[in-house]
């Protein structure tokens, strides 16, 4: 069981790891679309880079199992935040993501509270 257990929470982060990825390809790719609203909430255009080092570190350190507790609850947050962005109640595309971002905090809530399994690596003090 708790070879499952193990295997559970490694699959269950490299998952939500794939989307912080992809959200970071896409702003490196793409930056125009992130930046945009970014502009129109009155913030600057350049925190789209900001937000692209962060989701990459972020992803790469649930994948590894690195300062996973800090580093989901920090996800969790950034979730939440940025939900806001997409917060249009009369375009259904976007409201899917509001709710989205919302459950994929969840799944890092849960995460930081019960920690990634055994399969991670950790420093010693």
């Amino acid at each position: 069981m708790q070879r499952w257990n193990n295997l559970a929470s490694l699959a269950g982060r490299v998952l939500i790891a794939a989307l912080f990825l992809a959200g970071a390809v896409q702003k490196a790719i793409d930056s125009a679309p992130a930046g945009e609203m970014l502009v129109n909430w009155g913030l600057p255009f350049g925190l789209v880079w900001v937000a692209m080092v962060y989701n990459l570190g972020a992803a790469v350190a649930l994948i590894l199992g690195i300062a996973l507790r800090l580093v989901a609850l920090s996800l969790a947050l950034y979730c939440m935040v940025t939900s806001f962005f997409h917060l249009i109640p009369d375009d259904p595309w976007q409201m899917s993501i509001f709710v989205k971002n919302w459950a994929i905090a969840g799944g890092c809530l849960v995460l930081a509270g019960q920690g990634g399994g055994a399969w991670r690596l950790r420093f010693a003090p």
